[in-house]
């Protein structure tokens, strides 16, 4: 809660929650990256700890922006999580398909 102030207004909110996502975003998306610029594994190693990580940041962002937990029905975010697995499905497949065969088109 907000405690007044001298003049009597409100000191300002601070929302913690989003404050708290932020840096773990942050946190994550560093140890990413100083994970691949380091160099110190092999690159199965970087690549299998950069998807762990990947899954922590979608994790992050659904609880602390998305609002994942504070919605009516289950039913709601269990479709819209499908939906948004199937995109990123056809997404990445459709990069690796393309990144595949286009050397045949040349």
């Amino acid at each position: 809660m907000s405690q007044p102030t001298m003049n009597g207004n409100k000191a300002p909110h601070v929302p913690m929650k989003n404050l708290v996502g932020f840096l773990l975003s942050l946190i994550l998306t560093f140890a990413a990256l100083g994970l691949g610029l380091a160099h110190v594994m092999s690159f199965g190693m970087v690549m299998f700890i950069i998807l762990i990580l990947a899954v922590l940041q979608i994790v992050v962002q659904l609880y602390f922006f998305m609002h994942f937990t504070e919605s009516d029905g289950p039913r709601y975010h269990i479709i819209g999580l499908a939906i948004a697995v199937f995109f990123v499905i056809c997404i990445i497949g459709g990069s690796i398909w393309a990144m595949t065969f286009n050397s045949q088109a040349l």
